[in-house]
């Protein structure tokens, strides 16, 4: 019996050892270089990277996200049935049809009104409401609960002629308030985005002069200690997410989602606000995923998948000649697939301030267009005038930023402003490679200053050395 085991074992290694004598590996090469590996051959000659024919799946596999702060409110499960304000019981119909804001606006203000309320949208219904403003302050831990549908009316043409078409839920002034639950809140933005004035949405592609405000679908306003969880929230008409004069959010577990072409979709806008943690969520959606305005720091995102969108941005900053201030941003663990950005830094020309401390690690990327990109020309409408000020980008790191590219693009682009250089960037580890083809696209530099701390693909030869010789003093930025 011993006897057999060995012969089978034996043939069994010999099929494998054959099988891998006939694998094919995948070769790269630079646009400009030979084919022939053997020939002419350099320190920066690319080399068939490990794995490169076999692109790992677009999941990360990186060690688990630090745990998360519990949340400040216990589960409503485990409240005393006082503390509950069920929006059915203050006369909420949930159909889809009937208007339930002044069920939803008596529910709030009871459960404001006691430590540990919540407010609960319950499973089983959907509901309609128009704008509504959830207004503080409250009583500590107040909870807005979501198991069911929660909707806004079906686009502008319903939408109450008294009520501001720029946003649908505000939360203001809030502290220690928890916005959660097991449903959806859906948007209903297709016919917003549909409107002439939208991009591309006119005659024959064109977009047309006129009214275009379009609701952010929930926005918290100078407000603090907030967390956000486990919701799937679709289809907004505009950004589905925003907090802006916040200190203290915590993002974890959330869904976000409308089709591809949605325009003006982001995922999640942070604008002044500090203190901020998004964590455990996927994003997609028809613009980008997470975008970070003028005024936010200490941003910490983690093990967010993006995609199909336009990646996690920076910008834009300095539009109409304005100051920004963007410092100490952590992106890491981090998944973004067909997408037309990766990781973006965009500002205008005329603007000025400083984006300084800004840190990518481990960042798997799938056919992505410009997967890495800082553009201080950045401008969304034609013929923008040439400025000479900017705002001044420092201190950004990129490792281990790995995956394929879309080839519409080059993957690396560093275009920094005439007069005032980005410096200190810092690459290593990074592996982009084609998403179709064998050409490995040279990246593109102007004015930028760093280094590169390991060999990458492609190398990053473009960068300069040390600092410019009219470096602005820092002093003078941040």
């Amino acid at each position: 019996m011993r006897v057999q085991e060995l012969v089978l074992i034996w043939i069994v290694l010999a099929l494998f050892l054959q099988n891998a004598s006939n694998a094919e590996g995948r070769y790269y090469y630079r646009k400009g270089q030979k084919k022939n590996p053997d020939k002419g051959s350099s320190s920066t000659s690319l080399m068939p990277p490990p794995d490169a024919q076999d692109p790992a799946p677009p999941s990360p596999t990186y060690s688990p996200v630090p745990t998360m702060p519990s949340d400040p409110s216990p589960e409503p499960s485990n409240s005393s049935s006082g503390c509950i304000f069920d929006v059915t019981a203050f006369g909420a119909v949930g159909d889809g049809l009937a208007d339930d804001t002044p069920a939803f606006k008596a529910a709030w203000k009871a459960a404001c009104a006691v430590e540990l309320g919540v407010v609960l949208a319950p499973l089983g219904y959907t509901f309609k409401t128009t704008s509504m403003n959830f207004s503080g302050p409250c009583k500590p831990g107040l909870v807005f609960q979501v198991d069911g549908i929660l909707m806004p009316p079906n686009g502008p043409d319903c939408w109450p002629k008294a009520d501001s078409k720029k946003q649908w839920l505000v939360f203001y002034q809030l502290d220690n308030m928890t916005l959660t639950g097991k449903g959806t809140i859906e948007g209903n933005g297709e016919p917003w985005w549909d409107l002439p004035c939208k991009p591309h949405r006119g005659p024959n592609g064109t977009t047309l002069p006129g009214p275009c405000d379009s609701p952010t679908l929930i926005l918290f306003f100078m407000s603090s200690n907030l967390a956000v969880n486990r919701l799937r929230i679709q289809n907004s008409p505009q950004f589905h997410m925003t907090f802006n004069g916040c200190l203290g959010v915590l993002v974890n577990e959330l869904s976000i989602f409308s089709p591809k072409l949605s325009p003006n979709t982001d995922g999640i806008h942070i604008g002044n606000t500090k203190s901020v943690g998004i964590y455990n969520s996927m994003i997609s959606n028809g613009d980008d995923c997470i975008s970070i305005g003028t005024g936010c720091s200490d941003v910490h995102i983690e093990g967010v998948t993006c995609g199909p969108s336009h990646g996690i941005s920076i910008g834009s900053l300095g539009a109409n000649n304005s100051k920004a201030w963007v410092s100490n941003i952590t992106v890491q663990n981090a998944v973004i697939i067909d997408s037309d950005n990766g990781l973006r830094i965009k500002t205008w020309q005329g603007g000025s301030g400083s984006v300084m401390g800004i840190s990518y690690k481990n960042i798997r990327m799938e056919n992505v267009r410009n997967c890495i990109i800082v553009d201080q020309y950045y401008c969304s409408y034609k013929d923008c005038p040439n400025q000479t000020s900017a705002v001044y980008v420092a201190d950004l790191s990129y490792r281990n930023i790995k995956g394929t590219y879309n080839m519409i693009s080059l993957p690396i682009h560093f275009e920094c402003s005439d007069t005032v250089a980005c410096t200190n960037i810092i690459v290593s580890e990074v592996e982009l490679l084609p998403h179709v083809g064998e050409l490995v696209d040279d990246p593109f530099c102007w004015n930028a200053y760093g280094v590169q701390e390991t060999m990458n693909i492609p190398p990053i030869d473009c960068l300069q050395d040390g600092m410019p010789q009219t470096a602005v003093e820092r002093s003078a930025y941040g």
